[in-house]
């Protein structure tokens, strides 16, 4: 579905055609990882609190929660003294927004946090010295010995001593590497990879809200040839595309490049695993791309691959060479899977040891609030 050419694209009817879009080119259902009975509301499930209930993800936790119905006793809702009195919708009940205090946690099992690293850092562990489970989706906890990393399709084991109301933090990976993980594990998993070189394409939700909105004004203003607003990046978003935002590191990588880097080897326990990454910011509203090479130990044929990738849970296939019709970040828009295609073999080695691949994931979603949910699940 496309507006007429020669319509404008309004930002409301922009953000409609992004949301209505919905993959029917997949090869496959969308499978759920098999984590927890479907219960909702229920005395005997653990209490939930969600961090930064205002923020993009923060909303995205609670469709997420509702959505694979999962089982909570009471609902709290956490945000700053600026936010607080606001009132939410979830599950059929209003929810008045309450100041995130150090006293939040005392009768709170479960705590999604996604209120950026300064606040995890300060409220993290008084939560779970509570005993409050906390679930981070910030960078705060990610490379800390003893804090679990975890895509739960991934690696679940590395979680297998925590659980709800027993205290502790699990940290949620950066929505590149979850998203690049999703395709790569399974054939990292048959053929051993010894190599992985990214490139990202990244869409304005990775950050924040605000960028979103950004992005859609600035649209219209280049439309109507107006003065671009340039409030959260300083380069045009609209119609353009950037290095990545994140801090430059003396190495010459940023931080997003190198988050990914340290994440893989953390999450795949492979310290010898090469890695590099070069991550763009491009003007979509919110699922990444990503193209990827890999190098294994192993052989490995295109069809081989796309076998085990059509196997494992949360990743569907789209690859289409006849028709030319592959993933794209509109197919990935408010989906649970990871999509990937351009599955083939590398052509610059003389052996089965390469392959390329495109990959497609919504930032949002299985970037951040579904593999957030997806770990509360384990908890239980």
């Amino acid at each position: 579905m496309q507006a007429p050419r020669s319509t404008p694209l309004r930002a409301g009817k922009a953000l409609r055609l992004i949301q209505q879009r919905s993959p029917a080119r997949v090869s496959r259902p969308s499978r759920r990882l098999g984590v927890v009975t479907r219960a909702a509301k229920t005395s005997d499930g653990p209490s939930v609190a969600i961090v930064g209930v205002t923020g993009a993800v923060g909303q995205e936790f609670l469709r997420v929660l509702k959505e694979r119905d999962f089982p909570y006793s009471a609902m709290k809702l956490l945000a700053s003294a600026r936010s607080a009195g606001q009132t939410r919708e979830f599950d059929g009940n209003t929810y008045v927004i309450e100041e995130l205090t150090e006293d939040s946690f005392g009768d709170v099992d479960i705590a999604l946090f996604s209120a950026g690293g300064s606040i995890s850092k300060k409220f993290g562990p008084i939560a779970s010295e509570a005993g409050c489970t906390v679930v981070d989706n910030s960078s705060a906890f990610r490379m800390t010995d003893g804090v679990p990393l975890v895509i739960p399709e991934v690696n679940p084991e590395a979680m297998a001593d925590c659980k709800a109301g027993k205290g502790g933090i699990v940290a949620n990976p950066n929505c590149s590497t979850i998203i690049a993980l999703m395709a790569a594990t399974p054939l990292h998993k048959k053929a051993g990879v010894e190599r992985m070189v990214v490139s990202t394409y990244q869409a304005a939700s990775g950050a924040g809200q605000a960028a979103m909105d950004e992005l859609l004004q600035q649209t219209q203003e280049a439309l109507d040839e107006k003065p671009i607003t340039m409030d959260i990046f300083p380069f045009q978003y609209a119609f353009n595309l950037f290095s990545h935002n994140a801090p430059l590191m003396e190495n010459g990588y940023n931080e997003e490049e190198m988050k990914m880097v340290k994440e893989t080897r953390k999450i795949w326990n492979e310290e010898d695993v090469a890695i590099t990454a070069t991550c763009i910011r491009v003007p979509v509203m919110r699922a990444h791309a990503e193209s990827i090479n890999l190098q294994f130990k192993n052989p490995i044929t295109e069809d081989e691959a796309l076998e085990v990738l059509a196997g494992f849970p949360g990743v569907s296939i789209i690859n289409d060479r006849e028709k030319n019709i592959f993933p794209t970040p509109l197919d990935a828009t408010s989906q649970d899977d990871v999509y990937v295609g351009r599955v083939r073999r590398d052509i610059s080695r003389d052996d089965e040891k390469g392959l390329d691949l495109f990959v497609c994931g919504d930032q949002i979603k299985k970037g951040a609030a579904l593999n957030a949910v997806q770990i509360a699940e384990l908890l239980l």
